[in-house]
C-alpha cells in the first residue's frame, strides 16, 4: 500500500509498506528496523518474530520514546512481558500490532508530535 507523503519530510515518514518491505521517506527497506522521527531508520537485528529477545528492547530503551509501536508482522502478536520489562519499568508504553496497523499508528503519533518509536519486524525468512 502507498501512502501519501506529508510536506514536511525532516520527519521519518512510513510512505508506503507491504508484506516484504516499507518505505521510510520513499527510501525501501527489506530488514526489520527501527524508525524515530527525528533519527534515521536504524537496522533492527530480528529476523523473525520468535527471536526478540530483552536486548532488543534494550537498544528500544536507550532512546526513550514515551512509546514503543511493535510491528509483529504479518498478524498481531504479543511479546512476552519479560522481554519489554525494560521499557515499562522506564514507563515507556508498549504497544503490539501487525506491521501495516504499526505503520499506520507510527505515522498518526509522529504527526502528533509525540514521542514515538516503531520497531517494525520484517520476517526474511518468509518466502
Amino acid at each position: 500500500m502507498k501512502l501519501h507523503t506529508t510536506p514536511n519530510q525532516q520527519y521519518q515518514t512510513v510512505t508506503g509498506y507491504d508484506q516484504h518491505s516499507v518505505e521510510i521517506n520513499a527510501i525501501t527497506f527489506r530488514h526489520s528496523l527501527l524508525v524515530l522521527p527525528e533519527l534515521a531508520p536504524m537496522l533492527w537485528p530480528v529476523t523473525d518474530f520468535a527471536s526478540l529477545s530483552a536486548d532488543h528492547f534494550q537498544t528500544i530503551a536507550a532512546h526513550a520514546p514515551d512509546v514503543v509501536i511493535l510491528g509483529t508482522g504479518h498478524k498481531q502478536r504479543f511479546a512476552h512481558p519479560g522481554l519489554t520489562a525494560c521499557l515499562i519499568n522506564q514507563r515507556i508504553g508498549v504497544e503490539c500490532m501487525d506491521s501495516q496497523a504499526a505503520c499506520r499508528t507510527y505515522n498518526i503519533l509522529m504527526t502528533e508530535g509525540r514521542k514515538v518509536a516503531l520497531a517494525l519486524i520484517i520476517d526474511t525468512e518468509t518466502p
